[in-house]
């Protein structure tokens, strides 16, 4: 890639700003060369891969120097590398956004951050990360430790053993490490008074929840658990039975296997709870093979919203336990209709690809090509707005039409299918699917051409190169203000 190419005087500025303030700056400036020496003789360091034209990095940046400050008394440092002037070695330590985090021990690749991206979310999971992974628990602090579970995202998991060697500590230990930065606390004890005080017969190994049931004993042979095993244990009881989606929550439920079947409610409503209530043996039931959790319909409105689902319980029914079991059933049967699809296109007439729902997968995740994708309607006035730069794009790209595919789909006339693992919240929606990968990156810059050729270059899985273009000016369009989701 040729990052250096692309920055502006203004992003060059920024540069020389960052340069000039960096003595006084508690965040350690990284190259490729300063990296190999520096980063292998820390404990613990969290690394920034940032570019200086990222909205997301300036955002960031003050956080990130607060939270420097403040980790310098527990001897944890925070660094920096901008990839614009190190486009290569981001590019080897698999850097496909910005700003990407990563945690280093002794040199050593740990996992990417995934903690929160202002100042105190920093500060706690730097700190979290400084501690050993699984905690010796005794009789004296065995209720205090199993207390921490009165968090209610917070699952604590004790191992009880006769021995710190007793299978399956290594396991245990591994899963432990696995888990550093989520919202999970491991600990381990031989001590005989806490193992009577927990009632468990060693080796046993007790999940401690807020919710649901509040303590789960591992229900199989557990000298004989895996790491993989017990991963797999841990993160089914990380997700309650139905919880409201968020934020903060939203990722939980994407990165597991198990589709997630959602029901809108009013939360003003006064029959919410009962409803939550009424669901709840369904997904005692069905727990196995699908995730449940409610969502306020108010902000987003139920029909911006369903687009992005697969399949919508019929809106003439009422949605009771019995209807809503009986859909499930069908869903898991196969029997509920196709979601809606407009048919595929005998020819590929413009330079945009026109896709549709029922060859998304086959298109977007065909691991040969970088996929730059506009989910739209064709009454969104940005959308309209817009189009002359994405048709461009495609054209600038279309000697690259095997390795790049700039394509657009019409959610008036296709759903998203249940493999898009991203929401529709508005129009246009953005997605990026570098080659090679299952990820989708939101673009969320300028919608000009000059930002979606950078774009592209940042991001991509083939390494294609940077055009030379022509600034397009968007045309004045005269379009009809329609609600989201009209």
């Amino acid at each position: 890639m040729h990052l250096r190419s692309l920055l502006s005087p203004g992003a060059a500025l920024v540069l020389v700003s960052l340069a000039a303030v960096s003595s006084a700056s508690d965040v350690t400036r990284l190259t490729a060369l300063s990296f190999e020496s520096i980063v292998p003789t820390e404990p613990l360091i969290l690394v920034r891969f940032c570019a200086p034209w990222s909205s997301h990095c300036k955002a960031l940046e003050p956080h990130y120097e607060q939270a420097a400050t403040s980790l310098k008394a527990n001897n944890i440092k925070l660094a920096d590398v901008d990839c614009s002037e190190e486009a290569d070695f981001c590019e080897a330590h698999k850097v496909q956004g910005y700003p990407t985090l990563k945690v280093f021990r002794h040199g050593s690749w740990v996992r990417d951050y995934t903690g929160p991206h202002h100042a105190e979310g920093i500060i706690s999971y730097m700190l979290e990360q400084s501690l050993p992974a699984v905690s010796k628990v005794t009789a004296e602090n065995h209720q205090e430790f199993q207390e921490q579970a009165g968090d209610s995202t917070k699952v604590v998991v004790i191992a009880y053993l006769s021995s710190p060697t007793e299978a399956p500590a290594d396991a245990f230990i591994a899963v432990a490490e696995s888990h550093r930065g989520r919202n999970h606390v491991f600990g381990l004890t031989t001590d005989s008074d806490a193992i009577d005080a927990a009632g468990v017969t060693p080796p046993a190994i007790v999940a401690y929840r807020s919710f649901d049931d509040p303590m789960t004993e591992y229900p199989l042979p557990v000298s004989d658990a895996t790491a993989a095993e017990l991963e797999e244990w841990i993160s089914d009881l990380s997700i309650p039975l139905i919880d409201e989606l968020s934020a903060e929550n939203y990722a939980t439920y994407t990165n597991s296997p198990k589709p997630l079947a959602y029901l809108f409610l009013n939360p003003s409503d006064e029959r919410k709870d009962a409803h939550i209530e009424s669901m709840r043996p369904i997904a005692q039931k069905y727990k196995s093979e699908i995730n449940f959790a409610w969502m306020d319909a108010v902000p987003v409105g139920f029909g911006d919203h369903a687009g992005a689902l697969d399949f919508e319980h019929a809106e003439c029914r009422e949605v009771t336990s019995e209807s809503a079991e009986d859909w499930l059933q069908q869903l898991l049967e196969g029997e509920l209709p196709e979601p809606k699809s407009a048919p595929i296109p005998e020819t590929q007439d413009g330079l945009v690809f026109t896709l549709v729902a029922k060859q998304f997968d086959e298109v977007v995740f065909d691991d040969s090509k970088d996929v730059f994708l506009e989910l739209y309607t064709t009454q969104c006035e940005e959308c309209e707005r817009m189009k002359l730069a994405w048709d461009a794009l495609a054209e600038e790209y279309a000697p690259l039409k095997d390795t790049i595919t700039i394509a657009k789909m019409d959610m008036q006339e296709n759903d998203l299918p249940a493999s898009a693992p991203f929401v529709v919240n508005g129009f246009p929606t953005i997605v990026f699917k570098p080659a090679g990968t299952r990820t989708f990156i939101d673009y969320d810059e300028d919608r000009s051409l000059e930002d979606f050729i950078v774009f592209v270059e940042v991001y991509t899985g083939n390494g294609v190169d940077i055009p030379e273009v022509e600034p397009v000016v968007p045309e004045e369009i005269e379009v009809a203000q329609v609600p989201l989701g009209a």
